[in-house]
């Protein structure tokens, strides 16, 4: 899709729709008003008729209206007349792209411009409508023998009455497709099945990024490399498969040369069985999504670089695949870790944290400014905060608050669970330095104690993603995205600190 910006008199601007909000006033304002004057009264009397209230979501398209260049009006309810909320804004620009990829328009302009978004100027609020358009565009078919046909819409405009405003529309245009675009890579990488999605395959994605962008440099960790390292509990991961597990550095190097980089830590488990801890075989298919983090990771760097933001960024991919199996790891076995800690694993189906715990490790080489990881870590997260919230627990509070931050301003909230010392107790084990579960209780936080133990030479923080990284069933089923944009706005105001 191409975004660009519009400016000028709303009736000369030649194309294929004008999309214009109404609000439930029973007087027209705006945008919506001037064209009313140049039409003769043709949309108020629409109004009048009943054929449109201005209530959220409603639709009604016109056709030639006099005095207006544009071939068709569409006029969308924007309900009441107060300023809108994310999800309202949101919602506002969905529906407008859903009415126009069922019709016949190759372009259209949004007149959206003085459409007030609560905690929004020009620029936040333009780039939550592009990311939304790019969201709204998504399509995954590439395995399906007949293809979804394509939108005939592929030019949006957003039109501004102020030329000056054409600068701050453009700068949003720009980093909202950058972030769209990261999405997109994200969700096409979750979508994959496991059969093409291995560890492998995503390190064979990471050299193919590296090649489209010389800012980026790769380095792939094959399991002798990290039996060497003693990554002990990765490689009990992928112990009982026949693919071998791939621990994966993206490099970007866009910052000053000695300037200490911000590190993501993705976690990569391309199929999670459970192991032999195995899972119900129900909604297993979906295990295939346990790979997000990573896919979040390769989201994030994309997003970056088109940016080209003046920060070091170091991606870190831990990837495996859990499987049962004669070599497959035994609850019990004890493995020692990196740092020199031993796990008993008492649950192969806590596998996730293993894979992190040495990669963390692994992170203090690089010195980082932050290291924070992304996982599709506790069926327990989406318990506590559901499908709508990521969860998010760290040890450095500044840390936690600059991402809950960029979470608010991204429209990609966090949440913030406690990482208090009583939880630690629940992984004691009487035959190593720890368990790799805490029991039924706060699974999420004891998931989060576990990793912390891991990451005490640096500021870190978790982000737990179980419940916002895809849609569980369904028609809508399938990746997110999330949380490409709170962790792209963090950078963004990392770059400017």
């Amino acid at each position: 899709m191409e975004f660009n910006v519009k400016h000028g008199a709303l009736e000369t601007i030649k194309c294929g729709c004008l999309v214009v909000a109404v609000s439930e006033g029973k007087t027209l304002s705006g945008p919506a008003a001037d064209l009313d004057n140049v039409c003769g009264g043709q949309i108020s009397a629409a109004l009048k008729s009943g054929d449109l209230s201005g209530k959220a979501g409603q639709t009604l398209m016109l056709f030639a209206l006099p005095g207006i260049a544009a071939q068709r009006v569409l006029l969308i309810g924007s309900g009441k007349d107060e300023p809108l909320n994310d999800r309202a804004w949101r919602r506002l620009a969905q529906k407008a792209l859903a009415t126009l990829k069922q019709g016949a328009a190759s372009d259209a302009v949004f007149a959206f411009a003085g459409l007030p978004v609560k905690d929004r100027d020009l620029y936040a609020q333009t780039r939550l409508l592009v990311e939304t358009c790019h969201d709204g565009l998504y399509q995954f078919d590439q395995f399906k023998s007949k293809k979804a046909d394509k939108p005939k819409l592929k030019k949006i405009a957003l039109w501004t009455a102020d030329k000056a405003d054409t600068t701050t529309l453009k700068r949003a245009i720009n980093q909202g497709a950058a972030i769209g675009e990261g999405m997109r890579l994200t969700r096409d990488l979750g979508n994959l099945p496991g059969n093409v999605c291995t560890p492998t395959y995503l390190a064979k994605e990471a050299k193919a990024l590296a090649k489209l962008h010389k800012e980026l440099e790769v380095e792939v960790l094959e399991e002798k490399d990290m039996k060497a390292l003693g990554m002990g509990a990765l490689l009990s991961v992928s112990a009982g498969s026949v693919e071998p597990a791939k621990l994966i550095r993206v490099s970007y190097n866009g910052g000053k040369a000695k300037e200490q980089p911000h590190v993501l830590v993705g976690k990569g488990i391309t199929f999670d069985t459970g192991g032999i801890s195995i899972k119900p075989a129900a909604t297993m298919d979906e295990m295939k999504y346990d790979m997000c983090g990573a896919a979040t990771v390769f989201g994030v760097i994309k997003a970056v670089v088109a940016m080209q933001l003046p920060i070091n960024l170091v991606g870190l991919i831990a990837s495996a695949e859990n499987m049962p199996s004669g070599t497959a790891t035994k609850p019990g076995d004890i493995v020692t870790t990196m740092s020199g800690q031993t796990v008993e694993i008492l649950n192969t189906d806590a596998e996730g944290r293993l894979v992190l715990c040495d990669t963390l490790t692994y992170a203090e080489r690089f010195k980082p400014a932050s290291v924070v990881d992304i996982a599709t870590l506790t069926g327990a997260c989406i318990v506590a905060l559901g499908g709508n919230t990521s969860g998010l627990m760290g040890n450095n509070d500044e840390l936690v608050q600059q991402l809950l931050d960029a979470g608010i301003q991204a429209s990609d909230r966090a949440w913030q669970l406690p990482l208090f010392e009583e939880y630690q107790e629940q992984l004691d084990s009487p035959f190593a330095d720890m368990a790799n579960i805490g029991g039924p209780k706060a699974g999420t936080i004891t998931a989060g104690c576990f990793l912390s133990r891991y990451a005490k030479a640096y500021r870190w923080a978790h982000l737990d993603i179980a419940g916002t990284a895809w849609i569980s069933g369904g028609k809508d089923k399938g990746a997110t995205g999330r949380p490409v944009p709170l962790l792209t706005q963090y950078l963004l105001d990392q770059a400017k600190a």
